[in-house]
Order: structure tokens, then sequence, then C-alpha cells
């Protein structure tokens, strides 16, 4: 007996449950723009070099170009479209609305979706390569422009927005209270 390519696969997205049957050489971005309609992640790249892909699963950011989707089941999988709270918008997404962190827009789910883990991972105390002083007693540094940029720095934007975007994390760090022992540049 030859063994099957495809599988019935059941995803948790954006708090909804999709059974769909999937080649197993099918990444989790063809499966949600392709066979579950949720196109505001992008196809930039196809190789995990842009970010326009960016998703949340289980919280931390995952190109979703390279992640298959078999093993993307069972965990929590959250995209752009599953960001705000309602009508309420998530506030990285204010942020970007309120600073112009976008030009085209065709980066922005996966800048947004990043900067939501960015903020996450600064808030848990995880060091980048910007961070000067990684021992624990240090505490969490200042989220400021540089470890923004450095943690970001998976996330291209063709048009440069990145001043703005650069802003947009700083402020909504600052409004969820999260931005570390200084104030963002």
């Amino acid at each position: 007996m030859t063994p099957s390519t495809s599988s019935a696969i059941t995803l948790n997205i954006n708090g909804e449950k999709y059974t769909l049957p999937v080649d197993h050489r099918t990444t989790l971005l063809d499966a949600l723009r392709e066979r579950l309609d949720l196109t505001g992640s992008k196809k930039g790249c196809d190789q995990g070099q842009c970010g326009a892909c960016t998703v949340l699963l289980d919280g931390r950011r995952a190109v979703s170009c390279l992640q298959l989707a078999v093993a993307a089941e069972g965990r929590e999988i959250t995209t752009i479209e599953g960001v705000a709270d309602g009508e309420r918008l998530h506030p990285v997404q204010q942020a970007f609305l309120d600073l112009d962190g976008f030009q085209c827009g065709y980066c922005t789910p996966g800048q947004i979706c990043s900067a939501i883990a960015v903020i996450e991972e600064h808030t848990a105390g995880w060091p980048s390569a910007a961070t000067h002083d990684v021992r624990p007693e240090a505490g969490v540094p200042a989220l400021d422009a540089e470890e923004i940029r450095e943690r970001m720095s998976g996330n291209l934007c063709r048009c440069g927005a990145y001043v703005s975007i650069v802003q947009a994390i700083a402020q909504a760090a600052e409004a969820t209270g999260t931005q570390g022992k200084e104030a963002a540049a």
C-alpha cells in the first residue's frame, strides 16, 4: 500500500477551528490564503526572507511560507484578521494608523503580527542582538528605536516606512505599558 500524501487536518485559527484536506507539502500560508480565504498574510518572497507572511503560532512569530500546514495542527494560529478585539483595533494596529506606519500596505499585516510578538518578547525579558546588557540583574532594557529596529529586522518594507513603523511600535509599547526601563526614542 502506498502511503498517502495528503491528510485532513484541523487548524485553530483566530479562535475558530477549520478542518480541511491538505497535501503534506502545503505551506500554512497557502492553506490560509488559498483554502481558507484568509488573505491578510501576504506572499512576498516565498522564501522566509521578507516577513510579509508573518503570523503568530502559539503567540510567537513565524513566517507562514516556511511552515507546513500539517505541522501547525494543534497550535494556536493568529493572523492579522484575528488581532483586533471585535471592532476595537489592537494597540499596534491603532499605532500603525495613527503614525502612518505603512504606505502601500502590502507588508503591514506581517509587520503588525511581528510587532505584537516583539512587544511580548521584550516584556518577557528576551534580549536581542542590540541588547547591551543581557545579565538577568540588568532587567528589561528600554524598547528604544535600536531595539525595535533589531527585533523587526526580519520584516522588510519596500516603501521604506521604517521610521513610522518604529514610532508606531514604540507608541504601542507605551500604550500597553511594556516599554522597559526608559522611554523609547
